[in-house]
């Protein structure tokens, strides 16, 4: 025996008709979801700020004045400090003089430190779900990094360049992102659904599937659904026609019956005379 495999033939055609046709459930789909998504992010998750500060690493020579190769040399050096400003002793330190109820390692998630370009200058952006904390924070970090960074690299000096901002509006969630991201996730899901039940029907609903599937020709269509809505209405009209003839038998009955009540009455008045 030969084993032969099923092959399923998609036709793309059919297939956009059918995402074509369910295109009211697709946008309601994709609209309930995308309004989940949106509750979820305004209900459900904690919104977080953002501050951010900036320093500017110097690394000089000469006490007097600054050269060129001064500032080649902090540029190239810049990533060297950014492991120590979320060193151990340095976020330690912050969380003692805050008084945070938290350990290094959560605190270090909510620090990012990144250098700004090819120049000496570091940014260090502190979260918090408090504004005002996560400002205070930034410039605590900034402060004591600093100090690290000039007792442990022996430079010249890391002054300021920005101060830390205090955020008026949250960066995450992103409420827009949430809507979008709810409502194709929606959308997929359902085309998905609509895509496999198309693929795993195997019904026969056409001549040409009967083609495509058995190798036989069709020699004639008999249009059921036809048939039946006339027989339908045939039994509907003989049903009424019965019923028209089951009141007329009644009716003749019954003024029958009154004619026999009569011939009685009759029959008695005659008795009696």
């Amino acid at each position: 025996m030969q084993n032969k495999e099923d092959v399923i033939e998609i036709d793309l055609q059919e297939l956009v008709g059918l995402l074509i046709h369910w295109l009211w459930l697709l946008i309601l789909c994709g609209a309930v979801t995308g309004i989940s998504g949106l509750l979820i992010c305004k209900l459900l998750i904690t919104p977080q700020y953002e501050s951010t500060t900036r320093i500017f690493i110097l690394n000089k020579n000469n006490a007097a004045t600054v050269s060129y190769s001064d500032l080649q040399t902090s540029t190239q050096l810049t990533k060297n400090y950014t492991p120590l400003i979320k060193s151990r002793d340095v976020l330690e330190s912050v969380i003692e003089k805050c008084g945070l109820n938290e350990t290094y390692e959560s605190l270090a998630r909510r620090v990012s430190v990144a250098t700004v370009g090819d120049t000496s200058l570091i940014a260090i952006t502190v979260t918090d779900p408090d504004p005002a904390m996560a400002q205070l924070l930034a410039k605590e970090v900034r402060i004591l990094a600093s100090d690290h960074i000039k007792a442990v690299m022996e430079i010249q000096a890391a002054n300021l360049e920005t101060e830390a901002n205090l955020p008026t509006s949250p960066t995450s969630p992103n409420a827009k992102r949430w809507t979008l991201i709810g409502a194709l996730l929606g959308v997929f899901v359902c085309a998905a659904i609509l895509v496999i039940q198309y693929l795993l029907d195997d019904t026969i609903k056409s001549a040409e599937d009967v083609e495509r599937y058995l190798g036989l020709s069709t020699l004639a269509m008999i249009p059921i659904a036809e048939q039946n809505d006339k027989h339908k209405k045939k039994k509907s009209h003989s049903e009424h026609y019965s019923s028209e003839m089951v009141k007329a038998v009644e009716e003749e009955s019954n003024a029958n019956m009154d004619l026999v009540v009569q011939d009685l009455k009759v029959d008695s008045k005659d008795g009696e005379e």
